[in-house]
């Protein structure tokens, strides 16, 4: 099966908290991973998410360890969308 892996890099102007996290994050900005793979008998390409993952901490952040964290990204796009909520 062929597949692939895309990064964005997502903006969060205050701390957020995403299920399975242990403590809220602070502001910045963070790498996102999603892996796909290819629908097969398809007559065009097209590509089913079968993982996302956040890279932690945020980019800008000095850390001496680094980890990816698995996600939701429901979960993520609630929390971008509530992020950048007009106050």
């Amino acid at each position: 099966m062929t597949s692939r892996t895309t990064q964005t890099v997502v903006h969060f102007s205050s701390a957020f908290r995403l299920t399975g996290f242990d403590a809220p994050q602070p502001a910045g900005d963070y790498r996102v991973d999603h892996d796909e793979e290819l629908i097969e008998g398809a007559s065009w390409l097209a590509w089913r998410r079968v993982g996302a993952f956040i890279h932690l901490p945020a980019i800008a952040a000095r850390a001496s360890t680094r980890q990816m964290v698995p996600i939701i990204p429901a979960d993520l796009e609630a929390a971008l969308e509530k992020d950048h909520r007009p106050s």
